[in-house]
């Protein structure tokens, strides 16, 4: 799951540098990379009855249609959706990792391993003021 949704932020990023005639196939990527891995999230969901599967696979479809309809303007010429729509999923994102799939990844474990899975996450707080240019990483 960390894997995939590496790959669909650099493909985000990606879509967000692109420009002129680079943007259609940008967009194309993402939106096949994106249904593969919802495709695959809803599927786990599905088999392992997923207690809120409904609720992630209608944002899951939300998600899809709103890049379905971006690509459409795109062939028509109109390219700076395709920019919105990037900062818009890169605003959207961090949220659904933190709640939905992160309450199926603990689900996934639970159900499979016997347990919760083990989260990892960094903070990052600033030196004291005599040195500004320095960050110190907190676990």
């Amino acid at each position: 799951m960390d894997h995939l949704h590496e790959e669909f932020l650099e493909l985000l990023a990606a879509l967000q540098r692109a420009a002129g005639e680079e943007v259609p196939s940008a967009l194309d990527v993402l939106a096949s990379h994106t249904r593969a891995h919802f495709d695959d999230e809803n599927a786990f969901m599905v088999r392992s009855a997923f207690p809120a599967r409904a609720c992630h696979i209608a944002e899951h479809d939300a998600v899809l249609a709103s890049i379905d309809g971006v690509r459409r303007r795109v062939a028509r010429g109109d390219l700076a959706p395709a920019q919105a729509l990037a900062r818009e999923l890169l605003a959207w994102y961090p949220a659904h990792c933190d709640y939905l799939d992160s309450a199926l990844a603990h689900w996934l474990c639970k159900r499979t391993l016997g347990g919760k899975p083990v989260v990892v996450q960094r903070r990052v707080a600033p030196v004291p003021s005599h040195s500004p240019d320095l960050e110190i990483s907190q676990c």
